[in-house]
């Protein structure tokens, strides 16, 4: 398996940005992705997780109602909707894949990891 992140940038805050994991490999499908965020200094931080199914999502409290993950099973794609950015959003964004279809906040769990997209909002 293998995930390319991309659609960082810089944006202001209270914009918006949208970002994508592209999927390639054996039996994607069979794996449900996570987005996870890291600063300098710091521990990986989940962000979200998604079944392919796309029935459900789950979000950390921080950006629950701002971040909105979704899928393109055509495109074996995922993104990363991040609407009303603030300051402390800025990091290095990663998609992941676990082959356990339960929500995983652990990054640990996670098997497959893309090379990261740096988002940075300024005040």
């Amino acid at each position: 398996v293998q995930l390319q992140a991309s659609g960082g940038g810089l944006v202001q805050a209270g914009g918006s940005l949208r970002l994508s994991c592209a999927a390639s490999g054996r039996a994607i499908s069979s794996y449900a992705m996570g987005w996870f965020r890291q600063t300098p200094g710091k521990e990986r931080e989940f962000v979200g997780f998604i079944r392919w199914s796309g029935s459900d999502a789950y979000y950390a409290d921080s950006v629950e109602g701002r971040f909105t993950i979704s899928t393109d099973n055509a495109k074996n794609t995922v993104y990363l909707q991040m609407n009303n950015l603030k300051p402390e959003d800025t990091a290095v964004y990663y998609c992941a894949a676990t082959s356990t279809s339960n929500v995983i906040v652990v990054p640990s769990r996670y098997r497959y990891w893309g090379q990261g997209t740096l988002v940075t909002v300024s005040s």
